[in-house]
């Protein structure tokens, strides 16, 4: 692990739905945070990498290349690395058991925290009914969530010249669509209960690009959200806290350099108790 004494040391990370090779992808805010925070284990909960979208055109800056190698990086140095596979890097899924470079690849993973607390950790697109029963459907979505994102692009550089934040349309669009959020409700309760089959304390999951801390099914429900339109990450600290961080707002609410700004927000935590 970094020794460098601006660098924020926690206990685990767990990110997911970073979707390399894809236009979307806000891989320079990643590679911020990356350098600003150090953990023992990082959990890659899946949609790291976008088959779905380099079969149908490659699309791979240096940035991209950039997040690879900077978590090489992190587990040459001792980090340990699990990866467990989503839809859109599903292909992965095939090498489940074996270590690439240092880096576990599983089906899912029980993480138990320093609290003593136990998690089951897996991507979560096995409990969202379109992409298990109607793979065409849910590639029609994926290349309708392409063209929102492609307008949200252009939208926030307007947004940028005006000097206004950054605001997500599909995010906007998710909670203010009725069926939408029902969809969001009725993933985090499947979750839920395959965490309490699984005698297990709560649930980290990603896929839904929704970020979220909360325990309304009677069980810890944790999302980890995405790097697409969010930039949001969950972290365990020493005391097996889990936070909810999210990136650029944290930037935002801090006029200090970005490697202290995270450490002033803190708007999502889970300690065993409701958030």
């Amino acid at each position: 692990m970094s020794r460098d004494p601006d660098t924020i040391r926690v206990r685990t990370l767990f990110l997911s739905d970073l979707h390399l090779g894809t236009k979307g992808c806000q891989a320079e805010a990643l590679l911020d945070f990356l350098r600003c925070y150090d953990a023992e284990t990082i959990y890659l909960v899946g949609d790291i990498v976008d088959g779905w979208r380099l079969k149908s055109g490659w699309y791979w800056p240096q940035s991209h290349n950039d997040v690879v190698q900077k978590l090489m990086r992190k587990v040459r140095k001792g980090t340990s690395l699990i990866y467990v596979p989503g839809n859109h890097d599903e292909f992965l899924r095939d090498y489940v058991g074996v270590n690439l470079g240092g880096i576990e690849l599983a089906e899912h993973a029980i993480h138990e925290t320093a609290n003593g607390k136990r998690y089951l950790v897996i991507h979560g697109d096995q409990f969202d009914l379109v992409v298990r029963h109607a793979r065409w459907l849910a590639l029609l979505g994926d290349g309708a969530y392409t063209t929102a994102l492609f307008v949200n692009t252009y939208l926030n550089i307007i947004r940028r010249k005006l000097g206004l934040t950054y605001w997500s349309l599909s995010a906007w669009a998710k909670l203010k669509v009725k069926n939408a959020v029902n969809f969001i409700s009725k993933f985090e309760e499947l979750l839920a209960a395959e965490a309490r089959r699984q005698e297990v304390d709560g649930v980290i999951c990603g896929h839904i690009h929704h970020a979220a801390m909360h325990e309304h099914f009677g069980v810890s429900y944790v999302n980890t959200g995405d790097w697409v339109e969010s930039c949001t990450v969950v972290v365990e600290h020493w005391d097996g806290t889990l936070e909810l961080i999210r990136w650029t707002e944290a930037l935002k609410q801090s006029f200090l350099a970005p490697q202290f700004a995270v450490s002033l927000d803190k708007p999502a935590a889970l300690d065993g108790k409701a958030a």
